[in-house]
């Protein structure tokens, strides 16, 4: 079993732990995590960009505030919040230090990360390390899912079904139609549109597949001419999609999805870009011109 499989496995529990962090009243979590009420952005490179998004909109929708999610190179220089939220699994991500040493003395800043030691706990005013979720892996499955767990946990959201729905997602098996797919888009809306993009990164990284990622309602205004008969359309969202089977399967493309919550369904979005790899004779532990660290004039970063 390759590191990537192990890790992919391991999610369910790695999920409980986050979400009984998050719930305990005594725990890091609620003191250094965004208050009620105050204006927060969300930042992060890759993977915690795509999960900064999916926990902007669940923030918002929640009631607990304004919330703005930014790649950390791009956040508007000068614009008022009360809190920064930086997310970086490597701890070592330029572009977020960058950030951090920026807004520094001006805004309090939480870093959530899976390194106690890293840089970015030193350069955030707080810290909430999820140690347990840290991967050996470069591409990053349990550490994405874990940490959007604590953050719905965090917002009070009902989660018992989550262990029991990612253990369905392991367990179940792939369909070959899947497997030899040749180009797959990903659909959400709301905090899944963020799940969405999530989940076609991690097939671009793993398998090299040709992957799309827009919010439902987009999928008609263009994205669905390249729908055909090798294509897979995914429903990553709550409830029923607002694109219909019909659309779909009129291209001749195939419509997936479980209906499971959303990061069991992007359990199973893992474990397919781990099979279509094997496939293709790839090493999902070492993809393509990725590392866990990358270097930028002479500083070690990561997502």
């Amino acid at each position: 079993m390759s590191h990537t499989e192990a890790e992919i496995a391991s999610q369910p529990d790695c999920w409980r732990r986050a979400i009984a962090l998050a719930r305990d009243p005594e725990g890091p979590v609620a003191a250094a995590l965004p208050s009620a009420g105050e204006r927060v952005a969300v930042v992060g490179c890759g993977t915690s960009w795509f999960i900064a998004q999916s926990y902007a909109a669940l923030r918002e929708a929640a009631g607990h505030g304004e919330t703005d999610a930014f790649a950390a190179s791009e956040m508007p220089a000068g614009r008022a919040y009360d809190r920064v939220l930086a997310l970086s699994r490597s701890g070592t991500t330029t572009e977020v230090l960058e950030l951090l040493g920026a807004v520094r003395g001006r805004v309090p800043t939480t870093v959530l990360t899976a390194v106690p030691d890293s840089p970015v706990v030193d350069a955030a005013d707080a810290a909430v390390v999820l140690d347990f979720a840290d991967e050996r892996s470069v591409v990053q499955t349990r550490w994405a899912t874990s940490e959007l767990a604590l953050l719905r946990a965090h917002l009070g959201a009902p989660l018992e079904h989550l262990e029991a729905d990612g253990r369905a997602a392991l367990a179940e098996p792939l369909p070959g139609e899947l497997v030899a797919a040749g180009q797959f888009t990903f659909l959400g809306r709301g905090w899944t549109y963020g799940v969405a993009q999530e989940a076609a990164l991690k097939m671009r990284e793993a398998a090299g597949a040709w992957t799309e990622a827009y919010p439902a309602k987009e999928y008609r205004h263009g994205p669905i001419s390249v729908t055909g008969p090798r294509s897979a359309v995914w429903w990553l969202g709550e409830g029923v999609s607002d694109v219909a089977d019909e659309e779909i399967t009129r291209t001749g493309g195939r419509v997936a999805g479980y209906g499971r919550d959303p990061l069991a369904e992007l359990v199973v979005v893992q474990r397919l870009a781990v099979a279509i790899a094997a496939e293709r004779g790839l090493d999902p532990d070492e993809p393509r011109h990725l590392t866990r660290s990358v270097i930028l004039g002479g500083t070690g970063t990561g997502a």
